[in-house]
């Protein structure tokens, strides 16, 4: 492990050199990648870094104890030699952490898609809370929300939504919420006071730069028509809603939230764009694609993932078998512990089957 951490040191030093000589970088393109490998290995190099100045200490303190030294400074150096023993092991299990295969996607941004499944009125509903729960997560990080396309339910939520959220690190943590999230609670229309099952699935796909995938816009084909609404203001008079068609894999995509048909056209293609790169990614590696989607369960959008009980205020993640009992936190955005959870339990797993 040492090897490699002084290997990647080297380089480290050597991405530092180009990144800060513009003169040598041909353009903008490479010096973006160079920018991107050069902040991936920062954090391991650091580490390392402070491994070696902890390591040090403990060879000092290790010297000083071998010679003569008087009673109080004895222990003195005994405490800082045990004290930074006692830190090596935990740093050098923290390299081991860092040096575990990165998701090339974990940093990027990412397209949500929410949509109510079994329950009707009280799915689309959910769906509505999820969106607020994600929403509201983004804030807590200062992550940026934009929704790119919705279907409202006429008792509110949504039918679906289908909304980016940009910010460092984005999917690295939202990747775990792919698959069916089931909720338990009394609806507001249920006249008899019985608890209801209804299911959200949810999709995370990590946004597709235009150097990962590349549409051929001959394979597309675009239709506009008039936005429908609510009446009032919501409705467009004007052919401004786009609908985008990928021929080669029969993907639709259609929005309507801007009067521009020009923000509406671009919004459809950032998804589609998503979906070609997931889709990419599948035909490239389809084992390194099925890793990927089960990160601690299978991830699978029919795999019921978490149960959201109301009547007793209860989170459950089933892949983890984590429990909360504090649900209006969580759908507040409070989901640190849930995502700590599963990314410690992936990280624990790859060092057992040593990946």
């Amino acid at each position: 492990m040492f090897e490699r951490l002084e290997e990647l040191e080297k380089k480290y030093i050597e991405l530092s050199e180009k990144v800060n000589d513009p003169g040598i970088i041909s353009n903008q393109n490479e010096w973006r990648l160079l920018m991107k490998e050069h902040s991936g290995l920062t954090p391991v190099v650091e580490k390392f870094r402070e491994y070696k100045k902890v390591k040090d200490a403990v060879e000092d303190a290790k010297n000083m104890l071998e010679e003569s030294l008087d009673d109080d400074f004895r222990q003195l150096v005994k405490d800082e030699y045990a004290e930074n023993r006692e830190g090596l092991e935990r740093i050098k299990q923290e390299l081991t952490v860092l040096l575990l295969p990165k998701d090339p996607n974990d940093d990027k941004n990412v397209i949500v898609e929410i949509r109510g499944g079994a329950g009707g009125d009280e799915a689309a509903l959910f769906a509505g809370d999820l969106f607020r729960m994600y929403s509201r997560y983004a804030e807590r990080r200062r992550w940026k929300t934009e929704i790119l396309s919705g279907n409202d339910h006429d008792l509110g939520g949504f039918k679906e939504v289908i909304f980016m959220i940009q910010g460092k690190g984005a999917y690295s943590r939202l990747k775990y919420e792919s698959g069916v999230h089931r909720v338990q609670r009394i609806p507001v229309t249920e006249s008899g006071g019985r608890i209801h099952t209804s299911t959200v699935t949810v999709a995370v796909l990590p946004e597709a730069e235009d150097v990962d995938v590349e549409i051929d816009m001959n394979d597309v084909r675009i239709d506009v028509f008039r936005s429908s609404g609510n009446g009032g203001q919501s409705v467009n008079t004007t052919d401004s809603a786009v609908r985008v068609t990928h021929a080669p894999t029969g993907i639709v995509i259609s929005c309507q939230d801007e009067k521009s048909q020009l923000k509406n056209k671009d919004k459809a293609l950032k998804i589609l764009r998503a979906k070609l790169y997931e889709l990419e990614l599948e035909k490239q590696n389809s084992e390194l694609s099925a890793a990927r989607k089960s990160q601690v369960g299978t991830g699978d959008r029919s795999e019921r993932i978490r149960t959201y009980n109301f009547p007793q205020g209860r989170v459950t993640d089933h892949r983890v078998g984590l429990t909360l009992h504090r649900l209006d936190s969580i759908l507040d955005g409070d989901l640190d512990e849930v995502m700590d959870t599963l990314i410690t339990t992936e990280q624990a797993k790859k060092l057992q089957e040593g990946i």
